[in-house]
């Protein structure tokens, strides 16, 4: 199964609500994946480990997965083509 992380600061709120949002685009697709919400300061513990990274902070060093803009799912606004661009690189 293919793994999604999202990240904020703190791990909490905003990439919690994001990846709740990522979560139901992939079941509405059918897409099966494991979506996690995690702090920034941990994202290389998942990045080994995970298919996707989406966003929503600048992390320090960019991460060797394909990134996505979280932001995108946070508002609404780019969320077609950044939802296009997750659901190529999950299949």
């Amino acid at each position: 199964m293919k793994n999604v992380i999202v990240a904020c600061g703190s791990g909490v709120a905003t990439s919690q609500t994001v990846a709740s949002k990522v979560k139901k685009i992939l079941d509405q697709h059918k897409v099966k994946a494991n979506v996690e919400a995690v702090d920034i300061k941990s994202l290389n513990q998942y990045t080994k480990t995970s298919d996707v990274y989406i966003a929503i902070t600048k992390a320090k060093n960019s991460p060797d997965i394909p990134t996505l803009n979280g932001i995108a799912f946070l508002t609404g606004m780019g969320i077609e083509a950044e939802t296009e661009k997750l659901l190529n690189l999950l299949k």
